[in-house]
């Protein structure tokens, strides 16, 4: 490990259903605040879904001028918001660094999918001739990464990855290795997910994987017998990693340390986890072995935990499988309980959560946990936060397409 570069974060950005700025959603999570409410952005007689995970007093053009903001989706309009934050956070500035050296990769699971609705509809009412010259640039799940290379003038490697629930968690760790490797220097690595419309609701409810719960304090209950799917939240996150001795040079001040990345495939199921976990712990011990950490190092781990009966009970198994008898001294927690699942954009913003955790020796708390599962027999940090005093966090996610993807993050402190 000694001849690998060190990677720090030194911006975080997010957009979440808990608040519009990094400070806000961090405060809210510390107070234990729920995210979920009344389903308004769709209404859809035939579907019984009630509650969703909505941004709040959320109008774009407080943050992207009109014209440009219609020249986007949603989707990226939530991704530049975060990408921004996060930029002017770490106190970069245009210009007083290597632009050939900074690259961009932003994550998502579904990309311009409001987009595709509204300009499908419009070629059923008014001729397929008649769709928008943006539809496809608009569209296509790559153009929130362009748009922010664009935006902050970055022309090292800019990308996207795509792999479901797990794709800004693969991301991170995509952009930690390429920084740590000497690849590059800088990149403004997050997720953004824009995906409650119709088509978005529609078809999560016809794979029965939405909870139908009208309490929004029992809708996102991970780990708990009564569970019954995840509640669909939107939002983005975007963190600066940064080469430390770069980081240092320019007087960053840095939030906290990227040191192990895992991801494997569960070559298993189209949605479904395997059961028993093996390819899930196997991702979590690559993880480990990339950081040169003991599993007994990790303090706290930030679950996927998305309140789907299968997820809790198989990552709760892998955890086991890894972390031995040091499992029951660990915290494990699910800030979806709070933000509900903001889908590909969920590793990032939870990964912030490590990271600020980390740096304020607190762990978030499972929100909503009253009734646990027998098979989930973790310590949870059930319905208030913790003091906890620990070096490392570990950052879980497992998608669609059988995908898991493990990072974990180390507390800063100065040499």
């Amino acid at each position: 490990m000694s001849n690998k570069r060190r990677v720090v974060v030194t911006g975080i950005g997010m957009l979440t259903p808990l608040g519009l700025d990094t400070d806000s959603s961090w405060q809210a999570i510390k107070r234990g605040e729920v995210g979920i409410a009344d389903l308004t952005r769709v209404q859809l007689e035939e579907v019984d879904i009630a509650l969703a995970a909505e941004l709040k007093d959320f109008k774009v053009t407080d943050y992207i001028d009109a014209r440009s903001a219609r020249r986007m989706d949603e989707v990226t309009h939530y991704g530049l918001i975060a990408a921004r934050e996060a930029f002017r956070h770490s106190n970069l500035q245009l210009g007083a660094f290597d632009s050939n050296r900074a690259g961009v990769i932003f994550a998502t699971g579904i990309g311009g999918i409001n987009t595709f609705e509204r300009e499908k509809q419009a070629g059923l009412e008014k001729g397929y001739n008649r769709v928008s010259p943006f539809f496809i640039p608009l569209t296509i799940a790559n153009m929130t990464a362009g748009t922010v290379a664009q935006d902050l003038g970055l022309h090292g490697l800019s990308t996207a990855v795509i792999t479901a629930c797990a794709a800004s968690t693969n991301g991170l760790g995509e952009a930690f290795h390429k920084i740590r490797d000497g690849y590059l220097d800088l990149v403004v690595a997050g997720g953004a997910e824009a995906a409650i419309t119709p088509m978005g609701i529609g078809g999560f409810s016809a794979m029965r994987a939405l909870s139908k719960s009208t309490d929004p304090k029992r809708a996102s209950i991970p780990f708990d017998a009564e569970r019954d799917g995840f509640v669909i939240g939107e939002g983005a996150g975007a963190l600066i990693l940064e080469e430390y001795e770069h980081a240092k040079k320019r007087g960053a001040e840095i939030f906290g340390e990227i040191v192990g990345y895992g991801s494997t495939s569960d070559a298993y199921h189209m949605t479904a986890p395997d059961p028993e976990g093996t390819q899930a712990a196997r991702c979590l011990q690559l993880a480990l072995e990339d950081a040169d950490i003991k599993a007994e190092d990790v303090g706290y781990i930030n679950a996927h935990g998305t309140s789907t009966e299968l997820n809790d009970a198989s990552e709760t198994l892998a955890i086991h499988r890894v972390f031995g008898e040091h499992a029951h001294k660990m915290k494990v927690s699910s800030t979806k309980s709070m933000t509900g699942h903001l889908l590909g954009a969920s590793g990032v913003v939870e990964a912030a959560y490590c990271i600020l955790g980390l740096r304020e020796q607190w762990v978030p708390p499972t929100m909503g946990l009253q009734k646990p599962d027998p098979a989930c027999d973790l310590d949870y940090v059930a319905n208030a936060g913790s003091d906890f005093s620990y070096g490392y966090a570990l950052k879980n996610s497992l998608g669609f397409g059988g995908h898991n993807a493990s990072l974990i993050v180390k507390r800063y402190q100065e040499d």
